[in-house]
């Protein structure tokens, strides 16, 4: 953590992610926004060969493991599965809104999903609890997901217009179950 400048890694972090995402965003492009943004403080001064050679470094530091999996596939899945495919637009938004948290860091994508699916069905009263049963999934995992999703609302108390309103929050916690 301490051999390289975390303000040169950030920017690499970015412009890596960018091509492995199929959104590559040009190192030139990038130097010329860091130089813009910071252009009064000499620590932000890099080139793009900076850039370049960071990104190598970066991707030893990932074994050049590259493959990244998201919650959105599995998410399609299981609400076809369910037969709850009405739900897919509100559930698509919970899980682009766990982006914002380090749950794709720490939970598998399908697991995050499925606390979006359960998120969403009982904020629009779909009994799913069948379906669950039938997964054999931890729901104490499913739970925890959810609640924290859930804390991220109430957290930032999102605009009732586009996120959660307290009181929807308050009706889903108490519903979640307390065993698997």
């Amino acid at each position: 953590m301490t051999e390289y400048d975390p303000r040169l890694v950030a920017p690499t972090c970015l412009y890596l992610a960018s091509k492995v995402e199929e959104s590559t965003v040009q190192a030139r492009l990038l130097v010329f926004y860091i130089k813009k943004m910071c252009a009064s403080d000499e620590k932000y001064r890099f080139e793009i060969k900076d850039i370049l050679e960071m990104e190598m470094k970066l991707l030893e530091a990932l074994n050049y493991y590259l493959v990244v999996y998201h919650p959105y596939h599995p998410l399609l899945q299981l609400l076809q599965d369910a037969g709850i495919t009405d739900l897919t637009q509100f559930a698509w938004g919970l899980v682009n809104d766990t982006y914002k948290m380090d749950l794709i860091l720490i939970h598998p994508p399908y697991m995050i999903a499925l606390a979006c699916i359960y998120i969403a069905s009982v904020l629009k009263d779909k009994d799913t609890t069948l379906w669950f049963e039938e997964l054999r999934v931890d729901m104490n995992v499913v739970k925890n997901i959810s609640m924290e999703i859930l804390d991220f609302y109430d957290t930032y108390k999102i605009d009732p217009q586009r996120g959660l309103p307290e009181d929807k929050i308050s009706h889903v916690m108490n519903k979640l179950p307390a065993k698997a």
